[in-house]
């Protein structure tokens, strides 16, 4: 087994690897606390020590095995009514980002995504979210294909239901798994080699596991007031660095 997970696809580094390993727990127990965060972290590192090709399947592999474990974990809270009309506008959304073969500025959806996130964030959670869950799932699995890390984006449909903190975990994982489920489908039916990556994405999603145990114990001992409260100021500042790096190219 220790032989299989330290066989590293080209262009992964054994320092890279083990990066990688720490992140994925870090990432995995901020977004099991919070709600949110750990994807576009561990996005961000991946995008430092992998290569540019591999990135955003064998991250939709990793999201999905976490995001998987934590909906588990947290079964019992998933609120239901999230689910229909966003699942239907994922599988269309994914489908229509699968079948683009020109990708989308990188800048502009960074920029994109940063102010509305925002705008929902200090606003009001704009009316759509909720009666037009489709819209939802469709736009963030449309960008998803492109961007990556959209839980952002769903966060803000999630926290449209006003849920308390262990609803909100579960539905957002919930729905993110779906959504890095239909993600990973697409990329093998395009070709990605996830093969290559088996090892790498075993030790990822294993401490992954550990790391969303971990936050669903400090979960557990958070407010409802103080969840929401770190929830807003996490996505304003993810949001401000995804603006910051779609300005700087």
């Amino acid at each position: 087994m220790i032989e299989f997970l330290t066989t590293l696809p080209d262009g992964l580094t054994q320092l890279a690897f083990w990066v990688l390993v720490v992140m994925s727990f870090v990432g995995s127990f901020i977004t099991a606390a919070l709600g949110i965060g750990g994807g576009a972290l561990l996005l961000v590192f991946m995008a430092t020590l992998m290569p540019p090709a591999a990135i955003i399947p064998v991250h939709g592999v990793v999201q999905l095995g976490s995001n998987a474990g934590r909906a588990a974990m947290l079964f019992r809270y998933l609120h239901r009514p999230a689910l229909g009309g966003f699942v239907l506008g994922s599988v269309i959304g994914a489908s229509l980002g699968g079948m683009v073969v020109v990708d989308l500025p990188p800048n502009a959806v960074q920029i994109g995504l940063g102010i509305f996130i925002i705008w929902s964030v200090l606003a009001k959670p704009p009316a759509w979210l909720t009666r037009l869950p489709w819209m939802a799932g469709g736009i963030s699995s449309f960008l998803t294909m492109f961007f990556g890390a959209t839980g952002v984006f769903v966060a803000n449909y999630t926290k449209s239901f006003k849920l308390d903190r262990h609803a909100h975990v579960a539905t957002h994982a919930t729905l993110m798994t779906v959504q890095h489920a239909l993600k990973v489908v697409i990329f093998g039916l395009l070709g990605f080699a996830f093969g290559a990556w088996a090892g790498v994405i075993i030790a990822l999603i294993v401490a992954g596991l550990i790391g969303t145990y971990a936050g669903k114990l400090v979960l557990n001992r958070m407010s409802d007031v103080n969840f929401k409260r770190a929830l807003d100021a996490l996505l304003i500042l993810i949001s401000l660095r995804l603006i910051y790096q779609g300005v700087t190219g």
